[in-house]
């Protein structure tokens, strides 16, 4: 088996090539391994989730869509007309981003974009996950709060994972002694390439609105969905 960053990569560039009924495999270290279909990737403006739906309806100006895999909101922005960049840790993501009409991508981790300014931040499909832990969270909003301008705001989805822990009686069998629930720890796996574990987050709104709060954001919860996921808008 070869190790690898870049699986999501390779399977967006398969799928746009022809080979559509492949599927990413995920394990991570709290929940059973999970199937993730390539053509979940590629949805259409109609198939969006309701909570993807509103959050690019409430993108305005200048737009930076952080982990923009295979350009899925960054193309239906851009066919809105606004000004939108599209980024990504994976090249296959780019490479097929830039194919399927994207104008302005570029392979960067967020935490390394400098001198620009946006007016709002997309991080969809819990893409605040790219903080990683509790204490990314903060060098997170840090980075978000450097790139926006005034009045800017930031646009995310996450999920409160307390339910994986919670039995049928209501109570909680997470180890309050360890790491925020939240911080997990993921392998994916796509033909025979698996990426090397990389930690993701999933933050509460109470924390999310703590943390946010204590750097100068207002938080909104915007929508909610099921099992825990919501949308919410920071802004300044």
């Amino acid at each position: 088996m070869g190790y690898s960053t870049d699986a999501l990569g390779e399977a967006l560039l398969d799928y746009l090539k022809g080979d559509k009924n492949q599927k990413i495999i995920v394990t991570s270290d709290i929940t059973e391994e999970d199937v993730i279909p390539v053509d979940y990737l590629y949805r259409t403006a109609k198939e969006l989730p309701e909570i993807e739906q509103t959050a690019l309806k409430l993108c305005v100006g200048s737009v930076m869509d952080v982990g923009a895999g295979s350009g899925v909101h960054t193309l239906l922005l851009q066919d809105k007309g606004l000004k939108v960049k599209a980024i990504d840790i994976s090249k296959g993501a780019v490479e097929v981003m830039l194919t399927r009409g994207v104008k302005d991508v570029e392979n960067i981790n967020f935490f390394d974009v400098t001198g620009e300014k946006y007016d709002t931040l997309l991080f969809l499909m819990n893409g605040i996950g790219i903080a990683g832990t509790l204490e990314g969270l903060r060098l997170f909003l840090k980075k978000a709060k450097l790139l926006l301008n005034d009045g800017g705001r930031i646009l995310l989805d996450s999920t409160d994972i307390q339910y994986l822990f919670t039995e049928e009686d209501g109570s909680v069998w997470v180890d309050l002694n360890k790491k925020y629930y939240g911080e997990v720890v993921y392998q994916m796996t796509y033909k025979n390439i698996t990426t090397l574990p990389f930690s993701w987050l999933f933050v509460d709104y109470s924390m999310l609105q703590e943390e946010a709060s204590t750097l100068g954001f207002q938080v909104e919860l915007i929508a909610e969905g099921d099992n825990h996921h919501y949308l919410s808008q920071l802004s300044l």
